[in-house]
């Protein structure tokens, strides 16, 4: 794809500090679904998915999305006339109906963003890169605005995939963790270190 034609995918995601000066004049979903087709679109484009693959939307859901958030987007770029119908695994539909249960009331936006983000997750780094967002905190933000009583437990600020787990796992009667609390577990660092310092092409499963 030319480079001015690519400039126009990143037009709608903007840093941290953009966002601040631009908060009044949109939504933040306006932000994050460039950011997260943006994001998808790398990999399309590299071969790896295709676009409904990458997003976990059907079709009509994924056009709807694309026509609202690139209006002005050929179907070729994401090609379109080649989508499948995504089917997900186990783990990535327990972890769409855990969003969905603590989805924000009369929030239509909610459904299809649990669709991404239990996608997003099924790829090895942090949750916030894969989503294409520009840090950590702009994945709480979302995750607060649309799952707002999921992300409010999340109170020892665990990272999300780990924490997404351990509500899952909460609500099979299993527990997560064998130490007796998480001050004492070995795996204290993977699930509560930092994010911010790791590469996104360093090997880790250490993501959240």
């Amino acid at each position: 794809m030319p480079e001015a034609e690519a400039g126009r995918y990143d037009d709608g995601c903007l840093s941290s500090a953009q966002w601040r000066g631009s908060e009044l004049g949109r939504s933040f979903d306006q932000h994050v679904l460039p950011c997260v087709h943006s994001r998808s679109l790398e990999e399309v484009q590299a071969g790896e998915v295709l676009a409904t693959e990458g997003t976990g939307l059907s079709s009509v859901e994924l056009r709807d999305v694309l026509a609202a958030t690139f209006p002005s987007t050929s179907s070729s770029v994401f090609a379109l006339e080649e989508l499948s119908e995504p089917e997900p695994e186990l783990e990535e539909e327990l972890l769409r109906r855990l969003l969905l249960a603590h989805a924000a009331p009369a929030d239509p936006a909610s459904a299809r963003l649990a669709k991404i983000i239990a996608r997003r997750a099924m790829r090895m780094d942090h949750l916030w890169r894969d989503l294409g967002l520009s840090n950590r905190a702009e994945l709480s933000r979302l995750l607060a605005r649309h799952f707002p009583a999921l992300a409010a437990g999340n109170t020892e600020n665990m990272k999300w995939k780990k924490y997404f787990y351990r509500k899952l796992c909460e609500a099979e009667g299993f527990s997560s963790c064998t130490a007796p609390s998480c001050g004492e577990c070995h795996d204290f660092e993977s699930c509560f270190g930092p994010e911010e310092v790791e590469s996104r092409l360093s090997p880790t499963t250490n993501v959240g």
